[in-house]
């Protein structure tokens, strides 16, 4: 109830007076029937807009640190996350990822649509990443066609880290539906499950003219931050006294050994 009255009533009419967002391809989503909507992942509005533009309910599975928050604001987060009809996802892998496939697949069984970012993560800089198996289990264990989605300026509405967006036109792309059928009952492969998915991801770079990298979203994260922290580190450095004139005195020293190398050229000519 509280989802309805979000979408038509109090949120969704805002959101497209100011954002006037524009979908194409609404004629591929199915009337009845589950079906998983598999999106690329640009910014956190994404989970906003996209069901704002799907006529029928849409649940996504939400990291459960929006679940999980301290004070006034953490409750309401949560309180918001719950009306919306949003599931918790622990992360971290092993059992709590074979929980998410799980929750996945009730709401998927009970003929209802289901949210996906196969990259696992929002893109780091807006290209488009190497998806996640777990979206190519899920559409085989539950029979149910992929529907893939491009989210289109998400980001430059809400970009990473920005809280209030920027009224800027946003739209979706959803493609045709894939169906996976012809590999019935082998959700067990992995080598099945790697080509499902790289389908998924090849229709979606279709759909978002993204650069596509082979690598996953999350460990190009962990490179960024790791430049980070070397940059920090080397600017640290840097700034210690003495350092500049030290790394000046070397460069004259390198100097005048070019000279002394030069000089004998010098005198023959």
């Amino acid at each position: 109830m509280f989802y309805w009255v979000l979408k038509t009533v109090v949120l969704g009419p805002i959101l497209r007076l100011l954002f006037r967002p524009w979908v194409e391809g609404s004629e591929h989503v199915p009337e009845t029937g589950g079906a998983i909507f598999a999106s690329n992942h640009l910014s956190f509005s994404d989970s906003i807009f996209l069901p704002l533009v799907v006529p029928r309910r849409m649940t996504f599975l939400a990291k459960s640190d929006y679940f999980t928050g301290e004070g006034l604001k953490g409750r309401l987060t949560a309180a918001f996350f719950k009306g919306v009809g949003q599931l918790p996802v622990d992360r971290s892998g092993g059992r709590a990822s074979e929980a998410a496939l799980r929750s996945g697949l009730k709401v998927l069984r009970r003929g209802e649509l289901l949210g996906l970012y196969p990259e696992g993560t929002r893109s780091p800089d807006g290209r488009l990443y190497k998806g996640k198996t777990g979206v190519a289990r899920m559409a085989l264990e539950a029979g149910v066609p992929v529907i893939p989605v491009a989210m289109i300026d998400t980001d430059k509405a809400q970009p990473t880290g920005k809280k209030i967006p920027k009224l800027i036109r946003v739209g979706v792309r959803i493609g045709a539906p894939l169906d996976f059928s012809r590999y019935e009952g082998m959700e067990g492969d992995r080598f099945v499950l790697r080509s499902i998915t790289d389908e998924i991801m090849y229709a979606m770079m279709e759909l978002s003219g993204q650069e596509y990298v082979d690598m996953y979203a999350s460990a190009m994260k962990d490179r960024i931050a790791r430049e980070k922290k070397i940059r920090a580190k080397e600017a640290h450095e840097a700034a210690q006294p003495g350092r500049a004139v030290s790394e000046l005195e070397g460069a004259l020293d390198a100097a005048e050994g070019l000279d002394d190398d030069a000089g004998p050229q010098r005198r023959a000519s």
